[in-house]
């Protein structure tokens, strides 16, 4: 194991996760979505599970996930009553977005039985669903027995590359897997008719402004044949992570969201028809992506706007004073020793 794996291991040896109900899911809500190219509600639902396999084991840099873990074995019988308490709140959505803060097809998480009783049932209503995984999940068997639920209905599977650089993906994030795995996961989704999202991080722990900027949008550009999806991610702040040690340290600051605009400006020039969004976690506060607050609401409100209808023109009306301050940050740090404090707010 690697000194970050190990680190990234130790920082959670005396975590207990909090007293919760086995039986209720993390959370669920409706969203707008897109779907066939028309924008529509879409059902989300986050289930409690004993946590990702990877991050029981050492974990990313940046995930705090496992926060809402149960970090033991959830009985089957628990897993579907969380499934049957969320679609209480299900309205018939078209598009459904399952989350377990690790992977859907990682047997150890959410077993076969169980997950293919809620597809099945999702699939009588929705025209889509939406799952994670980390690539060393995605399997021909799996997939076969998805497909033989799902039938004609769209399935997707996104998965967490974050960067298309190794050297990063493991010395920066710690992610456990390579570039390679990914695009052979990617090969087996299109060998079995299924749509892939790639989750592409911004602002990586160790790295500046500028480099992540330039690192985000190389990575689009190395994806954009891959991929069906692709969701930007700017680095929140999450509890028990290195990026949480490194930040209450002040060696840390979230991405700008000048940087998040850049990124989709640039990158939506290059990728075609492949759908770039952007969902922000924290956004806005000191702990996510932000500017100096007086302009974050509305830089956050055009980036969700431009995910759903893919128009970096509604960018150009973006303007604030403290432009110039992130030019400054960005200049600075190229001869600094990496990404600066948090300036302002």
């Amino acid at each position: 194991m690697s000194v970050l794996s190990e680190f990234c291991r130790n920082l959670k040896k005396d975590f207990t996760p909090k007293i919760k109900d086995p039986t209720r899911p993390v959370r669920c809500w409706s969203e707008k979505d897109v779907l066939a190219g028309k924008i529509v509600d879409a059902f989300v639902i986050i289930f409690r599970t004993r946590g990702c396999s990877w991050a029981l084991n050492s974990g990313c840099t940046m995930c705090g996930y496992f926060n809402d873990s149960m970090w033991e074995r959830i009985s089957d019988e628990n897993l579907l009553k969380q499934f049957e308490t969320a679609m209480k709140r299900y309205s018939g959505e078209k598009f459904v977005k399952i989350f377990t803060s690790g992977s859907f097809l990682d047997d150890t998480e959410i077993k076969p039985r169980v997950r293919n009783e809620i597809l099945d049932k999702l699939v009588e209503t929705a025209d889509k669903v939406s799952v994670e995984s980390r690539p060393e999940y995605i399997t021909d068997d799996k997939l076969l027995d998805i497909k033989n639920i799902s039938q004609s209905k769209t399935f997707e599977i996104g998965t967490g590359l974050e960067t298309a650089n190794d050297f990063v993906r493991e010395h920066a994030i710690n992610k456990g897997f390579t570039f390679d795995d990914y695009k052979n996961a990617a090969d087996v989704l299109k060998k079995n008719d299924c749509e892939l999202k790639t989750y592409v991080l911004v602002k990586p722990p160790f790295l500046t402004e500028k480099e992540s900027i330039e690192d985000a949008v190389g990575t689009i550009e190395k994806i954009k044949t891959i991929t069906d999806v692709v969701s930007l991610n700017p680095t929140n702040v999450q509890r028990n992570t290195l990026v949480d040690y490194l930040w209450k340290r002040k060696q840390y600051r979230p991405a700008w969201l000048w940087s998040v605009v850049e990124i989709l400006k640039r990158s939506k020039k290059t990728a075609g028809n492949v759908r770039i969004k952007c969902d922000i976690a924290g956004g806005g506060g000191i702990r996510g992506a932000h500017n100096c607050r007086e302009c974050d609401s509305k830089f956050l409100e055009a980036i969700s706007s431009f995910s759903l209808h893919q128009d970096v023109k509604i960018f150009d009306d973006l303007d604030c004073n403290c432009y110039d301050k992130w030019l400054d940050q960005i200049d600075i740090e190229n001869i600094g020793f990496g990404s600066l404090v948090n300036m302002y707010g």
